[in-house]
């Protein structure tokens, strides 16, 4: 397994590498009820068979309510695993609440990444300023390690570095250390940009400082059958640290490392891959905008009670009407 550095700037402007975090990064939404919602059982083996394959860099938020399943396989526990949350806390109650709730499930001390959640400017990030402060605070006092944002936008990568180019001079030194951006081959779900614009943003805030690890590098499942080219892609890119994956099943794990070790998948995802039964996910956030539905020449999508619905004996997996939705509310699981 590959690992990278994750460095964080002091006060005084001096740099402190504080761990080292696996390639691979594993993505726990789709374990849980928003998606896949496995038994507690069979998310613990999927993620005791990641950390035994190498994996230490773990990706859960307060949003996907899967730290039950880190701490049940023993995650919490380990030194040298690296856990990462998200929360949407816009005051400074809320981020302590956040932060106790994790730190209460996970059975930890401390958090190594705590991020705000889909930040879109500089704008938002400036508006949840008592919440980042708070995370600062508690960076300071060693109960965060890193404090971050997540986003779907060019601008919310390029409000980061600008947030930290605007509080440079503060006295007390605060400052982003981590972007987990949207970033794969095709785009899907960037909201404001193209790709050539994210790579931009994301090459100018890695030459800033920044950690960077990719999110849905498979287009949330969308790019499932051109899996192989997504991951090149991602990894490949100079700016990108990790790169987030999430993974439901002992299958998609050993393939994923496989691909980081050699390159390639190995012939067992080939053959097994396609028995692991997949199916279009409608995220409860969509607005049935009817955008989608244009766009399946299937017929299998229609509008009910305001939102779409899927009928899986028409739905072929072909992923366009993923490519239709404005909202990134249609995945592949």
């Amino acid at each position: 397994m590959e690992y990278r550095n994750l460095a964080v700037k002091n006060a005084d402007g001096s740099v402190r590498e504080i761990m080292s975090v696996s390639r691979i990064c594993f993505g726990s939404l789709c374990l849980g009820y928003l998606q896949s919602d496995l038994e507690v059982g069979e998310g613990v083996q999927v993620l005791r068979r990641a950390y035994e394959s190498g994996i230490n860099f773990f990706d859960t938020a307060q949003l996907y309510r899967t730290y039950k399943y880190i701490k049940a396989a023993g995650l919490g526990d380990k030194s040298d695993v690296v856990i990462s949350s998200k929360t949407y806390a816009y005051t400074r109650s809320r981020a302590q609440d956040a932060l106790e709730e994790a730190l209460g499930e996970l059975g930890r001390n401390h958090i190594d990444i705590f991020m705000l959640h889909e930040q879109e400017s500089l704008s938002t990030i400036e508006g949840h300023i008592d919440a980042l402060e708070y995370l600062f605070e508690q960076k300071e006092c060693g109960r965060i390690r890193a404090v971050g944002i997540s986003t779907h936008h060019v601008s919310g990568v390029l409000g980061a570095v600008r947030f930290n180019e605007t509080h440079r001079d503060n006295k007390r030194g605060h400052r982003l250390d981590v972007i987990h951006p949207m970033y794969n081959m095709t785009g899907l779900g960037i909201v404001d940009g193209t790709i050539e614009e994210m790579e931009a943003a994301l090459l100018e805030a890695k030459k800033s400082g920044f950690f960077i690890f990719g999110m849905k590098a498979l287009g949330g499942g969308v790019l499932y059958n051109q899996a192989e080219q997504a991951l090149k892609f991602a990894f490949s890119q100079p700016f990108m640290d990790s790169v987030a994956i999430g993974m439901k099943s002992l299958l998609e794990v050993d393939a994923n490392v496989g691909f980081l070790r050699s390159g390639k998948f190995p012939s067992e995802y080939h053959t097994g891959y396609r028995k692991i039964k997949k199916s279009l996910h409608i995220d409860q956030w969509c607005t049935g905008c009817g955008g989608c539905v244009d766009k399946c020449s299937q017929g299998a999508l229609k509008i009910e009670g305001g939102s779409v619905v899927c009928d899986d004996g028409k739905c072929v997996l072909c992923g366009y009407c993923a490519g239709a939705c404005r909202d990134f509310a249609i995945k592949i699981i």
